[in-house]
């Protein structure tokens, strides 16, 4: 049996990078697959297709995670066509870096909105479903920059360092309806947005690695697996860090 046969998840931000390899990952082991995208039709289009070669029910959604209307009618809809939600995965997010003395009050307030106020209202919107069924599993997408913060980046570090808190107090408040919320820390993922910088400071940021490269998607998607299947029942309000051992 595969490690999420007959699920039903939910990953927003799925067309691209991480969330694209949470969502391959999880349609080859057997989940059926909901997921969000905010702007290319196409791009979802392909992705439903590339879902659906592994024998699961796939279909993307084209919502706003910041908007709590929006979240609310997008998990009602995925009840609806999939009959059920087991898994939500909290991946949507966005970066407007700058320094702080720099940084205007709109983009902070949108990486807010998108990464952290969105993590709130899909998990607002899922809880009574799972409290239903007393079965489900939260996994909510942090950044080992919210674990040490980032120079530039304070908008962000804010909003993933706001999600561990978040976290840690759902598995407090929802443990004894055997719902599990847990957090994942990339660290430096190699993905096409990274292809885009110059390699001299990549090699860079690779070797101070203690593992001397960067991570995948698929890293970061085997850890998502992991804490969504059976073989983690007992693992609830903990952030994982995927990052090659950055933080060690």
């Amino acid at each position: 049996m595969k490690l999420t046969e007959n699920k039903t998840v939910l990953i927003t931000g799925a067309t691209r990078g991480i969330g694209k390899g949470i969502a391959l990952a999880f349609a080859k082991n057997a989940a059926h697959v909901a997921f969000t995208y905010s702007a290319s039709v196409a791009a979802a289009k392909d992705l439903e297709n590339q879902l659906k070669e592994f024998g699961v029910n796939a279909k993307g959604y084209q919502s706003n995670a910041a908007s709590f209307e929006a979240s609310q009618n997008l998990v009602a809809d995925v009840i609806k066509d999939f009959g059920k939600l087991d898994i939500l995965v909290n991946n949507a997010g966005i970066t407007k870096d700058n320094l702080l003395m720099r940084i205007s009050e709109s983009d902070f307030d949108d990486v807010i909105a998108i990464n952290l106020k969105s993590v709130f209202n899909l998990t607002k919107a899922v809880i009574r479903p799972m409290m239903k069924q007393r079965d489900g599993v939260i996994i909510n997408m942090s950044s080992v920059v919210g674990v040490k913060g980032n120079a530039g980046q304070t908008n962000y570090a804010a909003s993933k360092a706001g999600i561990i808190g978040f976290t840690k107090s759902v598995a407090l408040e929802l443990g004894s309806r055997n719902i599990r919320c847990n957090a994942i820390a990339p660290g430096f993922i190699e993905t096409e947005m990274t292809a885009k910088l110059d390699e001299t400071t990549v090699d860079g940021w690779r070797k101070a690695i203690p593992l001397k490269r960067g991570g995948t998607p698929n890293d970061v998607a085997n850890a998502c697996l992991f804490l969504a299947s059976n073989l983690a029942t007992y693992i609830t309000g903990q952030v994982i860090n995927v990052d090659g051992g950055m933080l060690t």
